[in-house]
């Protein structure tokens, strides 16, 4: 048995050490130019037409909420809404940015999409070319 005391101390050191680990690899990044796992996202959103997906893209670069996004025209996407299934052409962005803005981006997103469920999706980037994850990392910041 634990008393509360023992207990409230190993959490509160395990706490430290998971945040204390993740700044220590950040640290150790930058000084040694290597790419920590997860630092970045890539995103993924449908619109309806170029127009929105132009407005999307050129919004969220102009916020820093992403360093880059890749207009994909012509996607077909078939799904369920309200109980028919449905099949659109829609245009897909992919979006790269920080892992830490992917809430902010979703958020974006959601006050400017016309969907009334806007598709904001994301993935962790486990590796990329060092020197394109390090520009991603100079335009969009923490």
């Amino acid at each position: 048995d634990f008393d509360p005391a023992t207990v409230k101390a190993l959490l509160f050191t395990l706490l430290m050490f998971s945040g204390l680990r993740s700044v220590g690899l950040r640290l150790f990044s930058m000084a040694t130019e290597t790419y920590v796992s997860g630092t970045h996202s890539a995103a993924f959103i449908t619109c309806p037409n170029m127009e929105v997906a132009k407005d999307i893209a050129r919004g969220v670069v102009q916020k820093k909420l992403a360093a880059c996004v890749n207009i994909v025209p012509q996607i077909t996407s078939v799904y369920e809404w309200k109980g028919n299934i449905e099949e659109d052409s829609e245009i897909l962005l992919m979006v790269k940015t920080r892992s830490t803005k992917v809430g902010d981006l979703a958020a974006y997103v959601r006050s400017v999409h016309p969907y009334d469920v806007a598709e904001v999706i994301s993935v962790p980037i486990d590796q990329g070319n060092p020197p394109y994850m390090k520009w991603l990392s100079e335009v969009v910041p923490e």
